[in-house]
Order: structure tokens, then sequence, then C-alpha cells
């Protein structure tokens, strides 16, 4: 039967993955690709994360990217490619595709639309667990269904990464992004509850699980096949998609064409791209993307790690290069924005000398979820030299940003205020 957790339209997904956990000791669970020893560390909470493979190999960055990278808009780091955010200013409240930020584990697959086929199969599906069953859905099949159009932000776990280091002395692994591994786009597709239930959704389901057609993934000399993570079927149900548009476009090869997963809210690697099959599971499942990666490990988090990554943290940014220059005496208009996973932002304070006042800026459009809000504020610079700009926004949850971000070993979920350098003269 289906655990509480997984019926609820907001699991406790710390008390649900120890559950699931427990089900895998008992020969109730499957996992995929993850060691006997990485489940065991999760679950006995003996300390062992330490000794776990928790970041991936950088790659060297050859084509692994379609789109053009002109410097003055994107970082290139590694398969990666970071937006800048000076070059956001203007483009409205939905990224422009050419400017969206690109995370890939290894490099863009060419897929073509009338080839491509989605498989849904497992024990989750009509049929029962004797006998897994499984149905395909061609691209043509799924733009005729009923489709829902959503603005939502992806954005990568690891975005801001680069703060724990340059603000908090603090040394983390993986991709040292600063604040651009994020964008939000219109996103346009068919509801993965409609999908699921036209295959044959079974009440015993508790898991489905994504998987994406880019290439087998190798991190530390082993194979862990290719990006897929599992989700409650309760936020599958609830308001995941299955894209086919962007900004009202077919979905470009970097963003996931010929069909990607978006899941509002919660950290990008659940939005998995070019997806091509996903099961259908009354076990629990487990993946080195929910198990080894994607955890909070740290002094601060649960020896063993933290449950599974889900929504994201609150942030701000300005829309600005980072040292850029301001004359004295002359008044600007500073821009930027801000969002969170939790739900809609509802204030933001800004700083123009490091911290040592605020006000609040104008938020410059209707804040809603799943999304960010545009935001300014006047500012008439009279003193020369170096100065630090500071933004700290409030979420409709309660939650402000931190003046310092808990600290974790892989750099996920930064939330700290960023102090902007810039200089006046």
């Amino acid at each position: 039967m289906p655990t509480s957790a997984a019926s609820s339209s907001h699991p406790d997904e710390t008390a649900y993955d120890r559950h699931r956990l427990r089900q895998w000791l008992a020969g109730d669970a499957r996992a995929d690709g993850v060691s006997r020893r990485r489940l065991l560390a999760l679950l006995a909470a003996t300390g062992a994360a330490g000794a776990l493979p928790l970041s991936a190999p950088a790659h060297a960055a050859g084509d692994t990217i379609v789109k053009p990278l002109p410097p003055e808009k994107f970082v290139r780091r590694g398969t990666n490619a970071e937006t800048r955010w000076e070059a956001l200013r203007g483009t409205g409240h939905h990224t422009p595709n050419d400017l969206f930020f690109v995370r890939n584990h290894t490099a863009t697959p060419a897929l073509r639309a009338h080839d491509w086929r989605l498989r849904l199969w497992g024990s989750g599906l009509r049929g029962g667990p004797a006998e897994d069953r499984a149905i395909e859905f061609g691209y043509d099949d799924l733009r005729r269904l009923p489709s829902a159009t959503r603005t939502a932000f992806v954005e990568c776990a690891g975005n801001g990464r680069s703060g724990y280091t340059t603000q908090q002395g603090e040394t983390v692994g993986g991709t040292a992004w600063t604040q651009g591994a994020i964008g939000v786009a219109r996103w346009r597709g068919v509801r993965l509850s409609t999908v699921l239930h036209r295959a044959g959704l079974s009440p015993y389901a508790v898991d489905v699980q994504p998987r994406g057609l880019d290439a087998e993934y190798v991190s530390g000399g082993e194979n862990l096949g290719r990006v897929r993570r599992p989700l409650p079927l309760s936020k599958a149900l609830h308001d995941v998609l299955l894209a086919y548009e962007m900004n009202g476009e077919p979905l470009p090869p970097d963003h996931g064409h010929p069909v990607r997963v978006l899941v509002p809210s919660w950290v990008g690697i659940a939005s998995v791209k070019w997806v091509g099959d996903i099961e259908v599971s009354r076990q629990p499942l487990f993946s080195p993307w929910n198990t080894a990666f994607y955890r909070l490990f740290g002094p601060a988090h649960p020896e063993g790690g933290s449950a599974p990554l889900t929504r994201q943290t609150l942030k701000s940014a300005f829309e600005l290069a980072s040292g850029a220059t301001f004359p004295a005496g002359r008044s600007q208009v500073l821009r930027g924005r801000s969002w969170s996973g939790a739900g809609a932002v509802a204030r933001v304070d800004v700083s123009t000398d490091g911290g040592a006042s605020w006000r609040p800026a104008r938020l410059d459009e209707r804040p809603r979820p799943d999304t960010w809000t545009r935001w300014s504020v006047d500012w008439r610079p009279r003193t020369r030299g170096a100065a630090q700009l500071l933004a700290r926004a409030t979420d409709t949850a309660g939650r402000t940003q931190p003046d310092v971000s808990v600290f974790n070993t892989e750099g996920y979920l930064f939330d700290a205020v960023v102090r902007h350098e810039v200089t006046v003269v």
C-alpha cells in the first residue's frame, strides 16, 4: 500500500526517505546503480558519509553544448554554461532561450522529435508487480493530449556555491557557480499526472523515476548510468509537466529537446532533460542522484546525510556585473530579482552601504510562486571608492535570507545575502 507520505501533497521528505531506506533493508525497495554501502551509510547514520564519492569529476568542455555561448553572456564551466546577470537586464520576466543557463552531466544529445518515444513501465502500472506493464507515447501523442502552461524557474542545486568560499571561507566541492545557474521560462506541455493516468496508474504506486537520454555518466571510475532521480508520487501528480515548449518555441537541444520533465520549485536535477522513460513503482526507488548526490553532508547535518534535496531555497541577485562602476553624485536605478522555492517573494530590502542600513525595494511585478520577482531601488552614490550592494528577500513562508549559509560539503542551497562588489568613481 502507498505510504501516508506518498499520498500527501506536501510529504515530510525526511520521514518518507527513512521509511524508504528501511523498506530497502527489508528487501521491499530497489536501488538502481547504488551500492549497498551507500544505502547502509544513509540508513544507519554511521558517519560514513565522508567516504562516499560525492564529487563528480570535471569534464572537458569540448562540444558538449550546442547553442552559441558568447563570453559577454555566459561563463563556461566545464560541460556547463552560467548566465551572466548583467546580460539579463532589460530582458523581461522570462529568460530568453539563448540566455538560459545550461547544466549538462555529459553532452547535449542529438535527438529528433519524430523518432522520440516515451516509455512508461514498472510495477506501479496496472497489471501488478509480477508482470510489469509498459506503454509508449510518441511526440505527436503527447501534443494531442490536453496541454498546460506554467511559468517556473529551473535552478541548479549548486547555484551560488562559490559564495561558501568567497564570503564564508569554506571549501566545498562541485562547479563554482556564482548566481547565474537559474532561468525562468514559460513552459508548455502535458501534466505528468495526465500521462500516468493514461498509462494505467496503479493505486499502489509510490515512486516515479524519469530517466534521460543523454550519455551514461561516469564518476570516480564508476559508470552510474543515465541521469535519473525518483519523485514521490504526490509531487508527480501535483504540478509536474512533461514540457515540449519553452517560451513559445519547441524545446532547444540544450534544454531537453524534444521533451523534458519540469518539477516546479524543486532543485534542477529533478527536472530531467531529454526524458526517454519513466519507471512507475510500487517499491521505493533509489538512484545515485538521491543518495550519493543531492543530499546535505557536513557537521550541521545528520551523520549519513540529510533527506534528498527537494525545494529550492531563497535568493536575490542584482542585474549587474561584479565590479561594475558608478559615477559619484549621479542618480541610478538598481535592478534585481529574488525568488524562493517555498512560495512567492513578500519583500526585498536593499543596502548600498555594506549592510549598515537597509531600505525596501519596489516590487515591479506581482509576486508569484515558482518564479522570481523583479524589483528596483533608486541610488545616488556620493562617496568614491569600493562599495557593497546587498539584497535580502523575505518570502510568503516567512523565511528571510540569512547573513551566513549553513555549510555542507557539496555547497548546495547557498542562501546567504550576497555582497555585490562595485566601485564608485
